[in-house]
């Protein structure tokens, strides 16, 4: 995985820490219903992938969410509330499952074929001239 992002120019410092991710995605629900969908994902995924940081623990997630604008008093309201946003997480999930996805990452192209793991450029080239030419 580490030769991987190194041929994509990405920095990969992953911790030991798996984290439990639900908390996370709750607040990615809150950051989309604040158009700050994009931006909150992105620093999850640094933090995660080239910080070591665990993304599960709500103290990591606050100092995040701050650093993308989030207003804290929802962070706060959204971490005390198990169920602030969990039925759209669960749907989601749900929906991944019932395509096929079975891990991350896994990519949904053109609504039409699934590509599951970190596969090379080549994978992706293969899977775009397989949606072309049907």
């Amino acid at each position: 995985m580490r030769a991987r992002f190194e041929q994509a120019g990405l920095a990969y410092d992953r911790g030991d820490v798996v984290p439990n991710t639900r908390l996370a995605l709750r607040l990615t629900e809150l950051a989309r219903e604040h158009g700050l969908h994009e931006p909150f994902h992105d620093r999850l995924m640094q933090a995660y992938w080239e910080e070591r940081v665990d993304i599960g623990d709500a103290d990591e997630l606050r100092r995040l969410a701050a650093e993308v604008g989030l207003a804290p008093d929802d962070v706060e309201q959204t971490i005390a509330d198990g169920d602030a946003y969990l039925d759209l997480v669960l749907g989601s999930t749900r929906q991944a499952q019932s395509i096929g996805v079975n891990g991350i990452p896994a990519f949904l192209l053109d609504r039409r074929l699934l590509v599951l793991g970190a596969q090379p450029l080549e994978v992706f080239e293969q899977a775009f001239a397989q949606l072309e030419a049907a």
